[in-house]
């Protein structure tokens, strides 16, 4: 096959690999026929790619975790790198997942094969040396958000702002029914513990507790968890086993929950911007180990952590992290917002307006012009 009909693409995330998918449907809407292969999830399987390792085997939290999963990191990354030898792909894309798509951009660039960076690191908060890097081996940055449009121009990379690629399967704001239809009609408080086992394994626990306690001040609350494609829903049925809360385990509903739910208690991540869309009020929860936090503390150059507060640039919804994430604070914070309906209500308001901020739908579309483009010869 044509070289130039060949593409290969890395999501090392379970949220790169729905944006990865979205990509490849747009790019072949554009220019059917073409031959998707690479490391990515379920989503990328179903539009069509030829997956070489699996992204389940290889997300990481934080900078310690990857050393336990570094073996695995290093077999992924001499696979990559051998496709674009073997291969030669017309063009590489690139989500997000900086350290080990930076080192597989690096091969490219070495072999003559035009680089996409779709959905970008956080440069902009933390090592943000890494610009010099990308600015080597990218052609051309593909943005989500404005600030990082105007940060990569400062910068002298080619790059384009297409809007959040969340839009294109949701809408901005509760526009939409409740679904009532999570196991009665009970209040609903979903507990999302994120994408990847490491997160669900320090996360959900708690959440657990928080639950237990708040359903003793709250009669008939219902808890929902969203289980990722990412994550293994043995696992997760295993840790809710024996929860006092009434708790449902949901595969692929997490639109319904966020569009039911009167709160929502999650992890940072991606999610916290499907909240922020569906118009779901949250607290956002965290918890890493000693290491990456102090890391991080040390590293990280902005005041949230949260996507919602750092697009809003301010604190628009609670952030709780470390020692500050216990279940008993947690559950106060909870109940403190469910007993306020001006609260509440004000951070509807809040979380709009950061919806639309995203800018509009069809990011998906405006990326796949940016990489056909790029495919044909054209890297400007």
């Amino acid at each position: 096959m044509d070289r130039n009909r060949k593409v290969m693409i890395i999501a090392g995330e379970a949220s790169g690999d729905n944006h990865g998918a979205r990509l490849v449907r747009g790019m072949q809407s554009l220019e059917p026929g073409l031959d998707f292969f690479g490391i990515g999830g379920n989503a990328l399987r179903q539009a069509g790619v030829r997956i070489r390792v699996d992204n389940s085997q290889i997300a990481v939290v934080g900078i310690s975790e990857a050393f336990s999963k570094l073996g695995v990191l290093l077999d992924a990354l001499r696979v990559a790198k051998e496709d674009l030898k073997k291969n030669r792909p017309g063009l590489l894309i690139v989500i997000d997942f900086p350290d080990f798509n930076l080192r597989v951009a690096t091969q490219a660039k070495k072999l003559g094969i035009p680089v996409m960076y779709y959905i970008s690191p956080q440069v902009w908060a933390w090592r943000t040396g890494r610009v010099k890097k990308i600015r080597k081996v990218v052609d051309h940055m593909v943005v989500i958000f404005p600030f990082e449009a105007a940060f990569y121009e400062k910068w002298h990379v080619p790059v384009t702002f297409v809007g959040h690629p969340l839009l294109d399967g949701m809408t901005s704001g509760r526009c939409t029914e409740k679904t009532e239809n999570i196991g009665g009609n009970g209040l609903l408080i979903g507990l999302l513990p994120g994408s990847r086992n490491e997160e669900v394994t320090r996360l959900l626990p708690t959440m657990l507790l928080v639950a237990e306690i708040l359903s003793e001040r709250i009669p008939g609350a219902r808890f929902a968890v969203p289980v990722a494609s990412s994550v293994d829903r043995a696992f997760v049925e295993t840790i809710v086993e024996g929860a006092a809360a009434k708790v449902f385990i949901l595969s692929d509903r997490l639109q319904d929950i966020l569009a039911e739910a009167s709160l929502v208690i999650t992890a940072s991540g991606t999610v916290t911007l499907e909240a922020a869309i569906a118009g779901a009020p949250m607290i956002i929860v965290y918890k890493m180990s000693p290491i990456s936090y102090w890391l991080g503390r040390c590293l990280v150059r902005v005041k949230h952590i949260g996507l919602v507060n750092l697009v809003a640039g301010k604190a628009v919804v609670p952030e709780l992290i470390q020692r500050e994430a216990s279940a008993e604070n947690i559950a106060i914070h909870a109940l403190q917002m469910l007993g306020d309906e001006n609260m509440l209500a004000e951070m509807r308001k809040q979380l709009c307006r950061v919806a639309q901020s995203l800018g509009d739908p069809g990011a998906s579309e405006q990326a796949a012009k940016v990489a056909i483009r790029l495919l044909s010869g054209n890297h400007k």
